[in-house]
């Protein structure tokens, strides 16, 4: 359990932070460790509750001070059983796919290299796994067709072998979780803020989709492709917005 601690009289108890959780945990003097009153710590339970006694339990890790910048996420991501630290195997095997795609691995892939694809984040955004393109299609008298759309996301299943400790950890996780201002991310940030981030202005492999849309926005067809790709620019939902607003206006569309 995790909880705060508190020392009154000479006697240690521990408050839990989940609140369905009634009973504080007695600590025994010679089971409080390094703990000192007021932490955040978390608590085994070495005797479960009777009719009229507390539960008994001792500290076995400090999770930090209680107003302490963070301590939230900390706490959540204890109480919840999050996974926060990787397997040594794990990062090993992530580490060993080097900081660049290399050449052999781009071999046989659709280029998409010279496409504008740009990605779409928020502003805070930590990682970024996919991109877009988008351009119009016209006839011989420059008459609208449609558009072509080109959605990207970081083939990320090209470093993650089946059965290996990094798939193992992925299932296990099964997905990233965010916080404000943090993220616990599926697989080690070698790839998740490495090789599997879309960052600008580097190589990138991908899986993409070619999408023909009309001019009354039906798909028309359709395309899956392996691929190479680069972001052109690493645009967010904000400056998107205001362009989008500013050419509506410039147009008549929006006052």
């Amino acid at each position: 359990l995790i909880g705060r601690l508190f020392i009154e009289e000479g006697i240690a108890l521990v408050v839990p932070d989940n609140k369905r959780i009634t009973h504080n945990i007695l600590i025994p003097a010679d089971m409080i460790g390094e703990a000192t009153e007021g932490q955040i710590v978390k608590v085994e339970i070495t005797k479960q509750p009777g009719k009229r006694t507390e539960p008994i339990g001792k500290v076995v890790g400090i999770i930090g001070e209680h107003m302490a910048p963070g301590m939230e996420i900390e706490v959540a991501i204890h109480n919840y059983g999050i996974p926060n630290e990787f397997p040594v195997e794990a990062v090993a095997q992530a580490d060993a796919c080097g900081d660049t795609v290399e050449e052999k691995d781009k071999k046989g892939r659709v280029d998409l290299r010279d496409r504008m694809m740009v990605t779409i984040d928020g502003e805070d955004a930590r990682d970024f796994d996919d991109a877009v393109h988008s351009e119009p299609r016209q006839d011989e008298k420059g008459n609208l067709l449609g558009w072509k759309l080109t959605v990207a996301i970081a083939d990320v299943a090209h470093y993650v072998d089946i059965g290996s400790e990094l798939d193992k950890e992925a299932y296990e996780r099964a997905t990233s979780v965010y916080f404000p201002g943090r993220v616990v991310p599926m697989l080690p940030e070698s790839l998740s803020n490495g090789l599997c981030s879309i960052n600008p202005d580097v190589d990138r492999l991908c899986m993409a989709c070619e999408i023909i849309i009309d001019t009354e926005g039906e798909v028309e067809s359709y395309n899956f492709m392996e691929a190479v790709m680069r972001s052109h620019k690493r645009l967010t939902y904000t400056r998107v917005a205001q362009q989008l607003e500013a050419e509506a206006v410039e147009q008549g569309r929006l006052k």
